[in-house]
């Protein structure tokens, strides 16, 4: 007598029919769908003995539902990545996993051309000027809080502007009771020696080197006829009636006591001490 070919749950005749065979049973496709199919995660439908599943870490689906979780195109036979419980396809992964552009907020993706800083990423194009809104690109910048400048714009808004030749100090420059120079235009009004870095004297509103100082502008003593420059031994000056003399040269015409911070008599163009001059 032939064994009994029935469906496990309906106990149909399965003779003829088709069937499916799970855990060791038969079943008709109708029991099947009904008892035994997995349900779709995309769709939350049961995958029928007449679909195409696709199965992944114990998640089922429809072939025609397993589709990236982005841009919905099928990867039923395509290479994907599961990130995040999400299902990616590869395009898509590299998207999310690139860069977001400080501008746009769009990925920067491999190949496009790009501007960081400071651990900020932007399209070559997006990285524009805070003020003229042109863009900077891979150009020159200045940064100044959360913006950004062209040269041109920084120098306009921020820079400092030399006094001699009012044009912007962008570096290099030197300042001088408050007042902003470029190197190059702080020079010795006399031979144009570049001071910065350099002694040098200022005689209303000019400045000297020590050597043009010297010779065009410090008076000479009238002891030993050498400038009187301020600069070294000598710095202290006596002056009266219109002369001039370093501390170390003002001395007795007689006896050669140096009389500076002392009591003198001056006579006839000469100095003396008290002493000396009696006896004149």
């Amino acid at each position: 007598m032939a064994e009994k070919f029935d469906c496990h749950y309906c106990r149909d005749n399965l003779q003829g029919k088709r069937y499916v065979q799970k855990d060791g049973h038969h079943c008709c496709l109708k029991c099947f769908d009904k008892f035994c199919a997995n349900t779709c995660v995309e769709c939350r439908k049961p995958i029928g003995a007449d679909s195409k599943e696709v199965h992944y870490k114990n998640r089922y689906w429809h072939d025609t539902c397993f589709r990236c979780a982005k841009c919905l195109c099928s990867l039923a036979n395509e290479t994907f990545v599961a990130k995040d419980n999400k299902i990616l396809c590869n395009k898509c992964t590299t998207r999310e996993d690139s860069p977001k552009c400080k501008g746009c907020f769009k990925p920067i993706v491999a190949g496009d051309q790009n501007v960081e800083y400071k651990g900020t990423v932007w399209h070559k194009d997006c990285f524009t000027c805070s003020n003229c809104k042109q863009v900077i690109g891979t150009g020159s910048f200045f940064p100044k809080g959360e913006d950004f400048y062209c040269v041109t714009c920084h120098e306009a808004k921020f820079a400092k502007h030399c006094v001699k030749c009012n044009k912007a100090i962008t570096s290099g420059g030197i300042t001088y009771q408050d007042q902003p120079w470029h190197a190059e235009c702080f020079v010795c009004v006399t031979c144009s020696k570049k001071l910065a870095g350099q002694r040098f004297t200022a005689v209303e509103d000019q400045y000297y080197c020590v050597d043009c100082y010297k010779n065009f502008v410090a008076k000479k003593c009238a002891g030993c006829k050498n400038p009187i420059t301020g600069f070294g031994k000598g710095s202290s000056v006596v002056a009266y009636e219109g002369q001039s003399w370093h501390d170390y040269c003002f001395h007795c015409k007689k006896c050669s006591m140096n009389l500076a911070n002392k009591r003198f008599v001056f006579h006839q163009e000469q100095v003396y001490c008290p002493d000396c001059a009696k006896k004149l």
